[in-house]
């Protein structure tokens, strides 16, 4: 009788105790959904991945990475905004869906600065200036001549309204005075494609998407964005050396989880995502797509996106750019 007491008191203790036990959740203890905001197969898709397997590694959890492209980036980020606060889904930001959509968008789905909570900036991205091999200039002052010769005849496409691409297009409109078109399309795997067609003749995108198309001769580069001259195009000008100044930039994609997920959870992701980026294999594939790992803490994020944020809206005011 005794005993059977006994074990009826362990019983009731090991009830009482399990409302407890069932708060205290083992994070992650299942997948983990990353939203891509971009189509496949471009540069984001690209270290998405990369990144996803070290961190299922690393948690002991797969990463699944969920493409969700459309409107610039845009529609993927609200997903992420809008998703369960409990960790188990993050996604990609970059500059046109947390800066550049802002200033075309009257009515964005989020703020990019309440509804998120920055987890690190995950890649920094120079972009080239190219154009169809078949456009006759083969240096930026001939493009411009050119555009200048034919207003509004000269196309230039990008992953969507409001993405690096399109602001740097216009950008480079302000700059030097001439007409050409923006023509957006559903990521930059696509414009790529119909740059390299001729179904447009010129863009600004990223070195990861026309390095590959540059090397086979059917592109022309003919300047880079970056403050120096890039490693693997050596002999391509600056634009500032091209002589269009003030148009110094390179795109940027960063992680981010909705704004109300619990410090202790976004640590652990911060901290299995940033010992990747920082891993050398996933540094060598960054590599090889002219890209850099560019991890950071979450202040510095928010600060990147403010800076992003002022200096886009002021550039289309000034540009008077326009959602296609």
């Amino acid at each position: 009788m005794r005993r059977r007491q006994l074990a009826g008191l362990g019983l009731l203790a090991c009830g009482l105790a399990r409302p407890g036990f069932a708060q205290v959740e083992k994070f992650p203890s299942r997948p983990i959904r990353w939203v891509l905001p971009y189509a496949p197969g471009g540069p984001a898709d690209a270290f998405s991945r990369a990144v996803g397997r070290g961190v299922t590694e690393r948690l002991g959890q797969p990463v699944v990475v969920d493409s969700r492209p459309g409107a610039g980036g845009v529609l993927g980020v609200e997903i992420v905004a809008k998703a369960p606060a409990d960790g188990y889904t993050i996604g990609v930001g970059g500059t046109g869906s947390l800066a550049g959509a802002l200033s075309l968008m009257p009515q964005m789905p989020y703020d990019p600065l309440k509804d998120f909570a920055p987890i690190t900036m995950m890649a920094a991205v120079p972009e080239i200036l190219a154009v169809n091999a078949r456009v006759p200039a083969r240096t930026v002052a001939e493009l411009v001549a050119l555009a200048k010769a034919k207003p509004g005849g000269l196309s230039y496409g990008s992953g969507g309204n409001g993405t690096g691409p399109h602001l740097a297009g216009e950008l480079l409109r302000l700059r030097t005075g001439i007409d050409i078109v923006h023509v957006p399309y559903r990521g930059a795997a696509p414009a790529t494609t119909d740059l390299v067609s001729g179904q447009i003749q010129m863009m600004i995108g990223e070195a990861p998407a026309l390095m590959p198309f540059i090397q086979s001769g059917e592109l022309r580069a003919l300047a880079v964005t970056t403050r120096n001259r890039l490693p693997v195009l050596s002999d391509v000008p600056t634009l500032a050396e091209a002589g269009v100044r003030d148009l110094e930039l390179e795109n940027w994609y960063c992680l981010l989880a909705p704004a109300a997920v619990p410090a202790e959870r976004l640590e652990i992701l911060r901290r299995a995502i940033v010992e990747t980026l920082g891993d050398a294999e996933v540094q060598r594939i960054f590599a090889a797509q002219g890209a850099m790992a560019a991890p950071g803490t979450p202040e510095a994020l928010m600060d990147r996106i403010r800076q992003e944020i002022a200096r886009w809206a002021e550039v289309s005011r000034a540009a008077g750019t326009r959602a296609n």
